[in-house]
């Protein structure tokens, strides 16, 4: 009798084993959350070609719809085969423009430069200086500097002087010429020595002064 009791003891100690194994089913539990977002990874859209158009916010347009997509500003038809956009011939920016704008199909200048800038300053349009005494400028309209150099006449004299804020030289003793080593003024007879009177010739200073010799009184002449 107690052999028989042991052996039941036994085969329902077995007996719960096989039942829970065979009762667990994995569909009897929900998925992870790792599981249920994976098979949602590949979403499928719906395809609009030949339907509509698609701009880059995700906007849906239909056949023949005009719109702006996102890229540009330039106007676009929804069409078969996809957005037909305009592409006209945009003027060409001023090389002096300080302000663009990009709100319309085509940029605009908003703000041009009315000034000149010359040697590091800037100056007004139409406005004239003079950045050294030789040179006149202006400042045009185009924004660029057009000078004039002035062209000095030939001083009429052998040692002529730069004066401060004065283009040219002068003459600040009047014409004159070489009397050998001698300056003398134009337009006199100059007795250089005791034997030699000269004077210069009529409008050609940078000759040599022409001379005449007189009696020198017993002394050597030059």
């Amino acid at each position: 009798m107690a052999l028989h009791i042991h052996e039941a003891c036994i085969l329902l100690l077995v007996i719960p084993g096989l039942v829970t194994s065979a009762a667990i089913s994995h569909e009897d539990y929900p998925a992870d959350e790792g599981d249920q977002t994976s098979s949602n990874d590949n979403l499928i859209f719906d395809d609009y070609r030949g339907k509509g158009c698609v701009d880059d916010s995700g906007f849906v347009y239909k056949l023949g719809e005009r719109f702006f997509p996102g890229h540009s500003n330039c106007p676009c038809v929804c069409a078969l085969d996809g957005p037909v956009c305009d592409q006209p011939e945009c003027p060409k920016i001023h090389p002096k423009c300080t302000k663009v704008e990009h709100n319309g199909c085509c940029p605009e200048c908003k703000e041009v430069k009315n000034s000149c800038e010359y040697h590091g300053k800037n100056y007004k349009i139409l406005e004239e200086f003079k950045p050294s005494p030789c040179e006149w400028c202006r400042c045009e309209p185009s924004n660029e500097v057009h000078c004039v150099v002035a062209d000095c006449a030939v001083p009429e004299c052998v040692n002529p002087v730069y004066e401060p804020e004065q283009c040219c030289p002068v003459c600040k003793n009047g014409p004159n010429c070489f009397a050998g080593t001698t300056i003398i003024p134009a337009g006199i007879e100059v007795k250089v020595d005791e034997c030699n009177i000269c004077h210069c010739h009529n409008g050609d200073w940078w000759k040599p002064a022409q001379c005449s010799k007189r009696e020198c009184q017993g002394k050597q002449t030059v």
